[in-house]
């Protein structure tokens, strides 16, 4: 893959922000997220927002629930997008895999990314 792929994190409120800046700080990568916030905006809007945070590159967006506004807006948009992937339920696990394995294929980065997520999650 010849462009690093971008990962756009779409959610509610201020959430987005805090968990790309959280990744950045953590990482020391900075740029390869992009927060989107719902606050404000109807499905359309957001799917605007979706589209200028993503441009015309490859990209997995990270949605914070897997239904609601953001969820919907970026299905709606990316659902039969090769190069872009959605992946709900984001978490920090997550992101930080993804800014160190940006090389790989969208549908790549996102199985691994999910699956990162996902065994960060235990109960003591």
């Amino acid at each position: 893959m010849s462009e690093a792929l971008k990962g756009v994190v779409v959610c509610h409120g201020p959430l987005a922000t805090a968990l790309v800046d959280a990744t950045e700080q953590i990482s020391g990568i900075t740029g390869a997220l992009v927060p989107v916030s719902n606050t404000g905006c109807d499905r359309d809007l957001i799917e605007r927002r979706l589209g200028d945070a993503v441009g015309d590159g490859p990209a997995v967006v990270f949605v914070d629930m897997p239904s609601g506004s953001c969820s919907f807006a970026a299905l709606r948009r990316y659902q039969t997008h090769a190069s872009v992937r959605v992946v709900t339920g984001v978490n920090l696990a997550m992101l930080l895999d993804f800014v160190f394995h940006r090389t790989l294929s969208a549908a790549e980065a996102a199985e691994r990314a999910a699956a990162t997520g996902t065994k960060a999650i235990r109960q003591p």
